[in-house]
């Protein structure tokens, strides 16, 4: 049976990052369809980092982004490239930390709720295959550990799934 792990508060975070990258591993096993594991990756995202609202992924379909799989509230369905933060995570190619989403540029207000957000771009043979989204209702939620954290999450995704591109 797989347990969701859900107590970054009373583990060092490097450490709950490092439980949850061998979570997914376990979880994804041998799919390789990218709807089927990124289904299974926003929700053990969702249900294991405390303070978020929404966990999901947008993908680009050769001009913008469109919404993917996804926990939280109905969403933005079209981002345009370079447009808020996860258009311009995706036409930058590098991920965003963002403490305070109100005083980004353009930012994209799918959820007012929303206060801090975090955006890692997915990237495979070169090619921008989309992103991942997670957004906090709290401000500043998310740290430089997150971001690692995150980034390897991500690759354990790419690794292990055929996406079409």
């Amino acid at each position: 049976m797989f347990t969701v792990i859900s107590d970054l508060e009373s583990t060092d975070k490097s450490l709950f990052y490092k439980n949850l990258a061998n979570s997914l591993d376990i979880l994804l096993g041998d799919e390789r369809d990218s709807i089927a594991n990124m289904a299974n990756m926003a929700s053990l995202l969702y249900f294991s980092l405390p303070n978020i609202n929404w966990s999901g992924f947008y993908l680009y379909n050769g001009q913008e982004l469109i919404l993917g799989p996804f926990h939280g509230k109905p969403a933005c369905v079209r981002i345009h490239m370079g447009k808020g933060v996860c258009g311009t995570s995706a036409s930058t190619r590098t991920t965003l930390t963002v403490g305070d989403v109100h005083e980004f540029p353009g930012h994209i207000a799918c959820d007012p709720d929303s206060r801090s957000e975090i955006v890692i771009p997915l990237i495979q043979d070169r090619n921008i295959i989309g992103v991942l989204d997670i957004d906090s209702p709290m401000l500043e939620r998310f740290d430089e550990i997150d971001r690692a954290g995150l980034e390897q999450l991500t690759k354990i995704l790419l690794l292990k799934t055929t996406f079409n591109q």
